[in-house]
């Protein structure tokens, strides 16, 4: 049994000077029965709590670490840029070198800027397209998170689901929302007549939403999109935090062969370090300021550490075979999870994209919100308590991803797949 007692007693202090004894939601642990973990270190596939407690990572800092924790030719590159000064404020050379490179790789985006959280670009990128279609307009899609601005708590995914009934947020004045529409996910008929009818600055969606649990938009849904906003006059936003760079190195729209107007970019762009970015067609990119009418800005933005990080973490990416092997890796877990389910034929099922994926309890398949809410919460907070307290640590939430990074070994997958099994088994 893992001793506990200091990681409750840090958060109960903690609760006295931060409000929940969290800087995100989630991290709380609502729901799941238990006080959270309060972390001291990660190495590899691990992290450690303050009682120096071991756990298997499948949340990797909610898919940012894919190449595990602690990475030595990440934090050796960090230290040595380190050396030469923390921030300026001032444009710095690596800012190029992890431009050029997304740029090189993501074949929609030929001019990016950097900001410091994905709230940072989504929010910046719909500004970004109001000022240059004229229009006020803004479409989002239920389920699909993209940070915490005002206009985009409407029916969001992420924690909010578990927190809220309505999946928003008080203190958002009706008049802030008053331009933003959500419609049902992956619904194409009710999207394409919203679209025709209607004059629309942007449509933003997660092509593989990672909020509500993994669940990516059908071919034809992401089709329709590409084709109507073009039609209309409208443009297309990826909103790729959590898939870019995860899911396939040109991201999810490679997977799909569209290519949006906008995307953003979060995660794993920042190689373990607060990093996010938007980027798209020169046209549009040009609209910002200093060189268009919208205002963009940010002190840390471009910062020169977390810029170091990102583009070590970007250039590893390009190795030969490196999604392969990831999904292979993945693939230790799921395919006997799926294949079990399938034999038992049980109310569950796994939806999966490359090396990110979620169980889901109490349904056969997930494609919307309005499926989601459906979930079985109480059977996964059990499920939840159970691989913890067998040193396996999973997003807290049913409406998340599990993520894994090549830094995971395969005796761990398979004690990890062997839990699960064991659990499911023991559930039927």
């Amino acid at each position: 049994m893992y001793k506990t007692m200091r990681s409750q007693e840090l958060y109960e202090k903690l609760c006295k000077v931060i409000p929940g004894g969290v800087n995100s939601p989630v991290r709380a642990w609502k729901g799941m029965g238990q006080p959270p973990m309060v972390v001291e270190s990660g190495v590899k596939d691990c992290v450690y709590d303050v009682e120096g407690n071991k756990y298997l990572d499948f949340c990797g800092s909610w898919g940012a670490l894919i190449h595990g924790h602690a990475h030595p030719q990440i934090l050796d590159a960090v230290q040595k840029r380190m050396a030469k000064g923390t921030t300026f404020g001032i444009t710095s050379g690596i800012e190029e070198q992890l431009a050029s490179k997304v740029v090189g790789l993501i074949d929609s985006v030929e001019k990016v800027r950097f900001v410091c959280s994905g709230t940072e670009a989504t929010m910046s990128a719909v500004r970004l397209t109001r000022g240059f279609t004229g229009r006020k307009i803004v479409v989002k899609f239920n389920g699909n998170y993209h940070g915490h601005a005002d206009f985009f708590l409407v029916n969001a995914g992420s924690g909010v689901m578990e927190l809220s009934s309505t999946s928003s947020s008080a203190g958002i004045p009706d008049e802030v929302v008053q331009h933003v529409v959500s419609l049902p996910y992956n619904d194409i008929d009710t999207t394409r007549q919203y679209l025709q009818t209607h004059e629309v600055a942007a449509v933003i969606l997660e092509p593989i939403a990672g909020n509500m649990g993994v669940v990516p938009a059908k071919k034809e849904f992401i089709e329709m999109l590409r084709n109507e906003t073009e039609k209309q006059g409208a443009l297309l936003i990826f909103d790729e935090v959590i898939s870019g760079f995860r899911v396939a190195l040109k991201g999810a729209q490679s997977l799909y062969h569209v290519k949006p107007d906008l995307t953003c970019f979060g995660k794993v762009i920042g190689g373990g370090f607060p990093v996010a970015a938007f980027g798209g067609r020169k046209e549009v990119m040009d609209f910002l300021a200093p060189e268009g009418p919208v205002y963009q800005a940010g002190t840390l933005a471009g910062n020169p550490l977390a810029m170091e990080a990102g583009y070590q973490a970007l250039s590893m990416l390009e190795r030969d075979g490196f999604y392969e092997e990831l999904k292979r890796k993945t693939n230790i877990i799921t395919e006997p999870v799926r294949n079990f389910i399938k034999d038992k034929n049980l109310d569950l099922c796994v939806q999966q994209v490359g090396s990110m994926f979620t169980i889901f309890f109490s349904r056969k398949e997930v494609n919307n919100q309005e499926e989601a809410k459906t979930l079985d919460l109480e059977k996964f907070a059990e499920f939840f308590r159970y691989m913890y307290a067998n040193g396996v640590y999973i997003p807290p939430s049913q409406h998340e991803a599990w993520f894994v990074s090549q830094a995971h070994e395969e005796e761990h997958l398979e004690s990890t797949r062997d839990l699960v099994l064991e659990f499911i088994d023991r559930s039927a």
